[in-house]
């Protein structure tokens, strides 16, 4: 390594810092898997897969995925002592092929810069949202109109501006500190404020529907096997498990910490949030006898439409929007740190000048991004090839290339008790296949996350 890394058996310091405690590192990995899926996608999905029997697929997947492939993350960044370009030529170097393992490396970066791009400007779309509520603009304009007319060609540039550069400043000046800090105040509120819009909505007319729609079970669903395709896609991707993200994340983590314990708290918050999305947005829906679409039609043409018929409406929006600005930034934070890192590390590169070039590259692509069909078109090509060709390769990395004995050791630091012994066999024999899986499918079915 380059000197500027160390491993003991108590200390893990990177040159960007390290997480403070269990709880930071949590809340930055919540901040990272909480995002537009949980909200826009989740609700939606579980009505239209058999409500309450669309849980037991997805919490299966979600245990798998949470357990098996977060901890695989995690543990090699420790491992390596760096992100995404480094941890790759880790794995592969213990089979003497660390060019290989570097060049392949560049696939899951390239994941995450990729999805940064087009976050950006759908965050910023959040951002202009949370203003013409603020405003009051959004209480008295045709919704339909409103996101037609914030969604053509460079209608966007300043919310996008304010974006990028909020979530530079933020790892600019604090790398581990910043991300620990945003995260530990914008995760809470998350859960605080959309616990509030749920609450709210529970009052309104037939939100007994929305209820339904998500809870009632319809157990002939489990019988199909879309079913189950798309409970495994929400939670693969809700996991924000890419081959990247989750990598630079490990790295800055303490060997004293129980690395399969943390993935587990993540899954579990992860799982909170999108249920108590879904809490939030299906009653009200189905209050207004509004078709419950998912996809951006959801925040930015249904929800508002709500908000402007009920009582403290704009307060509710005002609220619903900041709490979906908070989740946007925080996993836009985790892909720029991503990148930044891996170019530090690559290009010896000063921190400031990183992760100025990552933001002004997601700045000046995504410019050209910001009508809606475009930027689809673009997450699209992401989100269906790229991240989780990326997210299998990674998993074939550690689980076979480095391989699991391996892994194994990094992953007992700080544990109590050694790992269990059917924990090789799932992450060798059940996630990585089911990583093939979600590949194949994703192509087949145009996307399934």
């Amino acid at each position: 390594m380059s000197g500027q890394i160390t491993n003991d058996k108590h200390q893990h310091t990177h040159k960007n810092g390290g997480f403070h405690s269990s709880l930071g590192f949590v809340l930055a990995c919540v901040g990272s898997a909480v995002g537009m899926g949980n909200i826009w996608m989740f609700p939606y999905r579980v009505g239209q897969y058999g409500g309450a029997a669309f849980l037991i697929p997805y919490l299966i997947f979600v245990a798998i995925f949470g357990t098996v492939g977060l901890s695989a993350e995690f543990a090699i960044g420790r491992r390596a002592g760096t992100g995404t370009l480094g941890a790759y030529k880790y794995c592969w170097e213990s089979r003497k092929k660390g060019k290989i393992g570097a060049a392949i490396g560049w696939i899951p970066l390239l994941g995450s810069l990729g999805i940064a791009i087009g976050y950006s400007v759908i965050v910023g779309w959040v951002v202009r949202s949370l203003w013409s509520a603020l405003s009051g603009q959004m209480m008295n304009v045709e919704a339909t109109e409103f996101f037609a007319a914030m969604k053509e060609d460079f209608s966007s540039v300043p919310w996008h501006v304010i974006v990028v550069v909020i979530a530079v400043l933020i790892l600019m000046f604090g790398a581990t500190s910043g991300i620990e800090k945003v995260n530990k105040f914008m995760m809470p509120a998350f859960f605080i404020l959309f616990a509030f819009v749920a609450i709210r909505v529970a009052f309104l007319p037939d939100a007994i529907e929305g209820y339904k729609f998500l809870f009632v079970p319809r157990w002939e669903y489990l019988l199909k096997a879309d079913t189950w395709i798309m409970a495994m896609g929400q939670a693969f991707f809700s996991l924000s498990i890419t081959g990247s993200g989750m990598i630079v994340y490990g790295t800055y983590l303490k060997k004293s910490e129980n690395i399969p314990g943390a993935s587990v708290r993540t899954a579990v918050f992860d799982t909170l949030a999108a249920m108590l999305s879904a809490l939030a947005i299906m009653p009200a829906v189905f209050s207004f006898g509004i078709e419950p679409n998912s996809g951006p039609p959801l925040i930015f043409i249904t929800l508002p439409t709500i908000f402007q018929q009920i009582p403290m409406g704009r307060l509710l929006a005002v609220f619903f929007f900041v709490s979906v600005v908070f989740a946007g930034i925080t996993s836009l934070i985790n892909m720029f740190e991503a990148v930044s890192e891996s170019w530090q590390h690559k290009f010896h590169l000063p921190r400031k000048l990183a992760v100025s070039l990552c933001g002004a590259i997601t700045f000046v692509v995504g410019l050209f991004l910001e009508a809606e069909p475009k930027v689809g078109q673009w997450m699209d090509f992401i989100t269906i090839l790229v991240v989780p060709f990326g997210a299998l390769l990674g998993a074939i990395s550690i689980y076979f290339v480095l391989g699991y004995k391996e892994i194994r050791k990094e992953m007992e630091e700080g544990r109590p008790n050694p790992m269990p012994r059917w924990f090789g066999f799932v992450a060798k024999y059940v996630y990585v296949p089911l990583a093939v899986i979600v590949f194949i499918l994703g192509i087949v079915k145009g996307g399934i996350g």
